[in-house]
């Protein structure tokens, strides 16, 4: 593969150590694409006849047959993919097999395969992500009324509705979304005609092999071109706040799912039970979840570290640059397809949060809101409110179950109108505006959002 520069051949155990073929055959299709829109440019710009580029094309579709019929013969000794298909390439053509490098080399060749390779799978993300939040979608509207407690610090705070819950969860996602398709159009930059990292003697036209391979733009410096990753850092990156959210979701889920919760159960096949405690169900998908999180997480944490020494241009460390990539895609995707399937099926156990709701005095705010528009200052009315807690909490009792005349005794502010404020549906009704609880305001959310995710389609 080397030519005449080397008097020796390189030592096995080197030939296998420094080989990514076992895993960057994965590129297979991308590479062949990227060979075959790399020959028609150089037939266009009359580097290679037209005969040379048929019989080129023609050899690589043959290539990219056996490949996916299982019948390639990947060979560890060629090293990469770019050789092993090049090599065979030249078995079946001949010697015009050798003139597909003419005007690049593997440095712009691989980085285009991982562009055109991270692009298709980001597309499948997102895709994955709208399918979820569709979902999610559906879950909402049909609890826009579904009372549960609101929580901060994980103690009850106020009433939400579980529609509004669950519309959080769309939000954090809809925010994953916007990131991924920003990123996407860095991702979507042609490397190739970077050559090794100067660029090329030949008269090549790189518009043509852009187009071509559908991208939306052309590196402009040859250097940073073949050297950058900061695209695949990018992708992990918001694969790594993907997954945080996925993780944060799946904390509230397993919690809800505990007997001292009992606020929603998933369906049995996202679950496991016990090998020795009949009637356990444990909630293992979402538990995967939040424990694969941590391996995003590292492979973020294993680009970083592999790019912040390397100096211009092209170095093998950037070999080093795959497996990290594909094990978070992988996870990314395998974690989107759990929750895809699974959180559109949750079914909340609707009595249950609502006699959590009344258990932590969730409708304080709501009486203090009630003094201020009485005229109390608002920290004089959160003094009131506090005394009538305690009152209530001696009594063993909401705050909704004191009588008049109790609550009156703390402020004289307070009329026989108050138990219209203290219910919990007239709490979730107060809150009628823009991104509140109020039932309305979820219906019109969960409409906002699927016009919103039209944008993706």
């Amino acid at each position: 593969m080397w030519g005449g520069r080397f008097s020796e051949a390189t030592d096995s155990f080197v030939a296998a150590f420094t080989a990514s073929v076992g895993f960057d055959q994965r590129f297979a299709r991308h590479d062949i694409e990227g060979s075959i829109a790399h020959a028609t440019m150089l037939g266009q710009c009359q580097i290679l006849t037209s005969d040379e580029v048929d019989t080129i094309i023609s050899g690589l579709q043959q290539v990219l047959s056996e490949i996916e019929a299982g019948e390639f013969n990947w060979s560890i000794t060629l090293e990469d993919v770019h050789m092993n298909v090049e090599s065979r390439l030249t078995d079946i053509v001949g010697a015009v097999g050798k003139k597909l490098h003419t005007g690049r080399s593997r440095n712009d060749q691989v980085a285009t395969d991982i562009r055109l390779w991270l692009r298709e799978e980001t597309d499948n993300i997102i895709a994955l992500l709208v399918r979820l939040q569709s979902g999610l979608l559906d879950l909402a509207e049909q609890h826009t009324t579904t009372i549960m407690p609101g929580f901060t610090h994980l103690q009850t705070a106020q009433p939400v509705s579980f529609g509004h819950h669950v519309m959080a969860w769309f939000e954090m996602l809809y925010r994953d979304t916007e990131r991924l398709v920003d990123t996407r159009r860095r991702i979507n930059q042609l490397p190739l005609g970077s050559a090794a990292l100067a660029g090329t003697t030949f008269p090549i036209d790189r518009t043509i092999t852009a187009e071509l391979l559908g991208f939306e733009g052309i590196c402009q410096n040859s250097l940073d071109a073949v050297s950058d990753r900061d695209f695949a850092i990018e992708f992990t990156s918001n694969a790594s706040i993907l997954m945080m959210h996925l993780s944060r979701m799946s904390e509230e889920i397993i919690l809800w799912m505990s007997a001292q919760f009992n606020f929603v159960q998933i369906p049995d096949r996202f679950c496991t039970g016990s090998s020795i405690m009949p009637q356990k169900k444990n909630p293992d998908v979402p538990e995967l979840v939040r424990g694969k999180a941590a391996r995003v997480f590292g492979q973020l944490m294993t680009l970083l570290s592999l790019m912040k020494n390397q100096p211009l241009a092209y170095n093998k460390d950037n070999q080093e640059d795959k497996e990290p990539l594909f094990d978070c895609v992988d996870t990314l995707t395998g974690s989107l397809l759990a929750f895809a399937d699974m959180l559109p099926n949750i079914t909340p156990n609707i009595d249950a949060m609502r006699d959590a709701t009344m258990k932590g005095y969730a409708t304080a705010t709501d009486l203090a809101d009630y003094l201020v528009r009485s005229g109390v200052a608002f920290r004089d009315a959160h003094e009131v409110v506090g005394n009538a807690v305690a009152l209530a909490i001696e009594e063993g009792v909401d705050l909704s179950d004191l009588s008049l005349a109790q609550l009156q005794q703390f402020s004289d502010a307070i009329g026989d109108d108050v138990f219209d404020y203290l219910t919990l549906e007239g709490s979730l009704a107060a809150r009628n505006h823009l991104g509140g609880t109020a039932p309305n305001q979820v219906k019109q959310a969960v409409v906002n959002g699927r016009a919103r995710l039209k944008v993706f389609a």
